[in-house]
């Protein structure tokens, strides 16, 4: 017979084909205690985004300078989330964009150098999984100013890893902000207000 373990890795399992799905389970100060925690692998991770410049799309990049993870596959609506973004060392395709972008009109990385998002609360997808129509809510910080913001979330096992294996998993997140609502308004005639977030991201278990 199964043990009480193998059933529970294979409904995991089941869940994990097209996103990672919750699954009941003890909610006791024992149980946390004993679910191992991920950690951002952040050789594995990129943080892009994207604005308009002159009517084209262009894509930059910007180092995670610290996080926090907290997840657990059995209780996937209390995953938090905190994320510190170095954007003194944000960049774009473009050398005079990137002067720009982190000069005293847009980011202004002298006095804000940091760019952080913390999250609130997760709404799961119609199916009770952590994609297809899942959410991240937060609080995104840009410029001193605290605003909140959505990120759609997908949530998966890696590719090719065994059914059970739970050991990585790959996160992707997508949203967009209005960056004069952060008073990062500069060359408004030249760059869109609109800009996009899309961040692919790996986690790796930790004890």
């Amino acid at each position: 017979m199964p043990s009480r373990r193998q059933i529970l890795m294979g409904l995991l399992s089941l869940a994990a084909g097209t996103g990672l799905a919750s699954v009941p389970g003890p909610l006791g100060a024992a149980s946390r205690t004993q679910t191992p925690g991920y950690a951002l692998d952040l050789a594995a991770t990129e943080v892009t985004f994207g604005f308009r410049l002159n009517g084209i799309w262009q894509k930059g990049t910007m180092p995670i300078a610290s996080s926090k993870v907290m997840l657990d596959p059995k209780r996937l609506t209390e995953t938090r989330v905190a994320v510190s973004l170095d954007a003194r060392a944000a960049k774009t395709g473009l050398i005079f964009a990137t002067k720009a972008m982190t000069g005293p009109d847009v980011l202004d990385v002298t006095r804000f150098p940091t760019i952080s998002f913390v999250t609130r609360r997760v709404l799961l997808g119609p199916e009770g999984r952590l994609s297809n129509g899942a959410e991240l809510i937060g609080d995104l910080t840009l410029r001193g100013v605290t605003l909140p913001l959505s990120l759609q979330i997908a949530l998966f096992r890696r590719i090719g890893s065994a059914a059970d294996d739970l050991s990585r998993l790959d996160v992707t997140l997508h949203g967009s902000l209005s960056r004069s609502a952060y008073g990062a308004s500069g060359y408004a005639g030249l760059v869109g207000d609109i800009v996009r977030l899309d961040i692919r991201a790996s986690l790796h278990q930790v004890a």
